[in-house]
């Protein structure tokens, strides 16, 4: 009977804890953005209080590859907590946008392959134009630009995992869009870092990351150093592929990123 009890009332506490992440994230209102013959799905998160007579900085994030899919729900498992925090939310009023990138594609063309000694050895090619995902997200990121309650100089971008490798891509292609950006288990090649070398960028990797290999980040990292001091690095030793656990616990994230806004 006391077995049968307990099973009962773990049943509801679950019950519960579901309704109310539920009910949490269901503040970012579900959209669509139509382009031409393309649908791209995104969620959007508004300021508590929101009034379209004030600017507000904007936050793109880019989910990592498991996220992907057509139900406009699953980009918002890995980071959506993060804006609904209600410390947070009211400290730091922002626009909020994560869009979601449907299963047979990336926000690059990243390929992989193995080295003689099992490692993972990736290919960026950029000289081809982006992914439909990735230029549909753009023209989404603009049309919000000309909406009069977006500071155009605070827009920001986030991403994990193949969002983080989108992030550095979405520098690269976009440069003059973002004020800063935060890279979580991403990277991308160190060579063709010239266009956003003056952004600020905090970079966080686990440093058993066996899945993106954490020199990826830490080589983008030192290139953009050099000349940009407001860059930072945060390695997490011991930690494989899952850094986003402490990434998005980082206190001073938040409070790090909305300091930037771009130069004119």
């Amino acid at each position: 009977m006391q077995k049968s009890l307990l099973v009962i009332a773990l049943i509801l506490l679950a019950s519960t804890t579901w309704s109310v992440k539920a009910q949490q994230v269901s503040q970012y209102e579900k959209r669509e953005f139509i382009h031409e013959n393309d649908t791209l799905l995104y969620r959007i998160l508004y300021p508590h209080n929101y009034d379209e007579n004030k600017q507000y900085p904007v936050v793109l994030f880019l989910h990592g590859a498991g996220e992907r899919g057509s139900d406009n729900e699953r980009q918002l498992n890995l980071g959506g907590d993060l804006f609904l925090n209600e410390k947070l939310r009211k400290k730091y009023p922002a626009i909020v946008i994560f869009p979601q990138c449907p299963v047979d594609t990336m926000w690059t063309a990243r390929t992989k392959n193995r080295d003689a000694q099992q490692n993972w050895v990736f290919n960026f090619p950029v000289s081809k134009v982006a992914p439909r995902p990735a230029e549909m997200v753009n023209l989404l990121v603009e049309e919000y630009m000309e909406t009069p309650s977006v500071d155009k100089n605070r827009i920001y971008i986030m991403g994990i995992s193949m969002g983080g490798i989108g992030t550095l891509e979405f520098l690269h292609r976009w440069p003059e869009k973002y004020a800063a950006a935060a890279v979580i288990c991403g990277g991308h090649d160190c060579r063709i870092a010239d266009n956003y070398k003056h952004l600020p960028i905090w970079f966080f990797h686990g440093e058993a990351d066996d899945v993106v290999p954490h020199h990826y980040s830490y080589e983008v990292y030192k290139t953009v150093h050099k000349g940009n001091r407001r860059t930072r690095y945060t390695s997490y030793p011991n930690t494989n592929h899952n850094s986003w656990d402490k990434a998005l616990a980082e206190p001073k994230l938040l409070k790090w990123m909305f300091k930037n806004q771009k130069e004119n």
